[in-house]
């Protein structure tokens, strides 16, 4: 049976989206919204590994990400960080452009981005943010 990591290209197009993903958090001004997310993790070096690593196992591949921090549960992951809908709508709206940018299309790469979809909005939750008066815009 072949894994949604295969359907899309293997582990090369993944890692291909990752990077033009965190390219983009990193360069363009409208998302920065996303980059300042990461200011209460580790940082986005450590992150584009970590994501390229959960999404493999994510999609059947290798579970790296498992394999280094003994699980995969999102809202664990995430648990630490304040994501409003905003945020989700924003994040996903990236990752697909990253989709598009590096050319990935059809039926596996919409089933993937459907199930990120339904992943990423179970996210949104309650923590409050780390600065007196952002309004997070």
């Amino acid at each position: 049976m072949t894994s949604a990591l295969q359907e899309i290209g293997g582990e090369p197009a993944l890692r291909a989206v990752v990077e033009r993903f965190y390219d983009l958090m990193e360069r363009d001004p409208a998302v920065y919204a996303l980059h300042r997310l990461h200011f209460r993790g580790h940082g986005l070096s450590h992150t584009r590994q970590a994501q390229f690593e959960f999404l493999c196992g994510f999609l059947g591949g290798r579970a790296y990400y498992r394999e280094r921090f003994g699980h995969m549960n999102l809202r664990e992951i995430h648990a630490h960080v304040p994501i409003r809908a905003a945020d989700v709508d924003m994040w996903l709206a990236t990752f697909d452009r990253a989709l598009r940018d590096v050319g990935l299309a059809g039926p596996a790469v919409e089933r993937f981005r459907a199930t990120l979809h339904r992943s990423a909005h179970k996210l949104v939750n309650e923590v409050p943010d780390w600065r007196q008066g952002d309004a997070r815009a």
